[in-house]
């Protein structure tokens, strides 16, 4: 029996050791890792620099040559109504990209109000129908220009 209980107080020392081993383990290597990512961290003679961030305010509704800097879009009539109602589901790239005419911007908008949980436009749907046919027209554009000044001739076998 004393024997026994001897073995049981060998084993818990031991794992206590193992225990103590291990978190010793785990708190080296995490400093490690640390360091590693972060190398002035331990570097306790430096002093604290702060340097002064000067932030400038920009104006989020700028316009450069015609263009509102922030969307891309172009500056007229209902531009902000476009930014507004537009802008805070997806990007203006896709509003650009989907050049259309009035029929089918407003289907277009139909969809989006039954299946992407599109608010009631109101007024709006005409401002920004408007401002898009006017300014993102359909264009017919081929994969590339047509030749032209080219001299042709003809292969022989």
């Amino acid at each position: 029996m004393k024997n026994e209980r001897t073995f049981q107080e060998e084993v818990r020392r031991i794992y206590k050791m193992l225990i103590s081993l291990f978190l010793l383990f785990v708190i080296t290597g995490g400093s490690l890792i640390y360091y590693s990512n972060n190398p002035a961290a331990f570097d306790f003679k430096k002093k604290a620099e702060t340097t002064p961030v000067v932030t400038e305010e920009v104006d989020e509704d700028r316009i450069e040559d015609g263009i509102h800097v922030r969307t891309g879009l172009k500056d007229d009539e209902g531009l902000m109504v476009v930014i507004n109602n537009c802008t805070n589901c997806h990007s203006a790239k896709l509003v650009t990209q989907n050049r259309m005419n009035a029929e089918r911007w407003n289907a277009t908008i139909k969809w989006m109000q039954e299946t992407q949980n599109l608010w009631d436009l109101g007024k709006n749907q005409e401002i920004i129908v408007n401002y898009l046919v006017k300014n993102y027209p359909p264009q017919k554009k081929g994969r590339r220009m047509t030749l032209s000044d080219i001299e042709w001739y003809e292969l022989e076998n």
